[in-house]
């Protein structure tokens, strides 16, 4: 008996370390997203772009002609409901059919499409500007995001701490508080493929930090979460980097050379060691470019009165001195 146990066990044990990755269904990241154009009023691309991952699974893009921050929406589709994360920049559905484009990806007709939650990573309008699109909308759900809603909605009784779980039938998503950059800031694993939905928590470009105790928190509940689990990619709500890892230019609405959205698992493990080096203020860490907006908007704000109270100093040195010369020259000539 004891020798077929360890038979057993020599074929069980094996297989149990097999890689969690196994176990997720595979998607394709194969896409060119819309690089915008040189002149978008000539040349105007789809202000939207839909890349379907794998099956029930879509990225969207709101193209950077349409907004500067041109921001990632995701829509994952169970067999009971859908979920669409964040609704972008862009309010008018003239400029931007995204309630439209979004129910015809869903199955069903009529009253019997399938329901569909509207969510966010958080409530900087350029992740909800689109909300009024889905609202009163049949079978769609809309979820407000200041803190209170968040922690009402999915049973956060000790906010930022612990889990909740979303059940689309055949799909359960988890949701992490992930504070720091926005209050009730939160991010989504979707347990089916793998995927870490990070929002502006985590993202190839500028990191804003709005309270760095919060945001190194967080930095380390994902780091655990992400330590015993399949993570195929992170995927945040904006690409801010060329593929020689520079930031785009402010107000460029032409990125032809943009650096791909996705993460990797080991960047969500290193996430603490790079928050961890932020100084407060602004710094690099590999493809992360942190940043205090706050503390940056002081410093040049104090940077314009300065300038603006020595210029006025100057003017007055230099009026004060006109005004000698002349009181010389009028002495002078009596």
């Amino acid at each position: 008996m004891k020798h077929v146990l360890c038979a057993l066990l020599a074929v069980v044990l094996p297989l149990a370390a097999l890689p969690a990755s196994a176990q997720v269904l595979s998607g394709s990241m194969d896409i060119h997203w819309n690089e915008g154009a040189e002149d978008c009023a000539a040349n105007p691309p789809a202000p939207l772009q839909v890349h379907k991952y794998a099956d029930g699974t879509f990225i969207l893009r709101e193209n950077v002609c349409a907004t500067l921050e041109a921001p990632f929406l995701y829509l994952l589709v169970g067999s009971a409901k859908a979920l669409l994360i964040d609704t972008g920049d862009v309010a008018d559905p003239q400029r931007m059919p995204l309630a439209q484009t979004v129910m015809d990806l869903l199955p069903g007709e009529g009253t019997s499409k399938l329901p569909l939650i509207v969510l966010h990573t958080h409530g900087h309008l350029d992740h909800r500007a689109g909300d009024s699109q889905f609202q009163g909308l049949p079978n769609v759900e809309v979820v407000a995001t200041d803190l209170e809603h968040v922690q009402q909605y999915f049973g956060f009784p000790d906010w930022p701490n612990g889990t909740a779980q979303l059940d689309l039938g055949d799909r359960t998503i988890d949701v992490l508080p992930t504070p720091g950059h926005y209050p009730s800031h939160v991010s989504y694993y979707d347990r089916k493929t793998g995927l870490f939905f990070s929002g502006d928590f985590l993202l190839p470009g500028r990191l804003l930090i709005a309270d760095a105790a919060a945001d190194l928190a967080s930095a380390k509940r994902v780091a655990d979460f992400a330590a015993n689990r399949p993570i195929s990619y992170v995927l945040g709500g904006h690409v801010e980097l060329d593929e020689a890892g520079d930031l785009a230019a402010l107000g460029s609405r032409y990125r032809p050379h943009e650096r791909a959205l996705q993460l990797t698992r080991q960047d969500l493990l290193a996430l603490p060691e790079v928050v961890g080096s932020f100084n407060g203020f602004y710094n690099r860490h590999g493809i992360f470019v942190m940043m205090s907006q706050t503390r940056m908007l002081m410093a040049i704000g104090c940077t314009a009165i300065a300038v603006l109270i020595a210029g006025g100093m100057l003017l007055g040195w230099y009026l004060r001195r006109r005004r000698r010369l002349r009181l010389q020259r009028a002495s002078a000539r009596v």
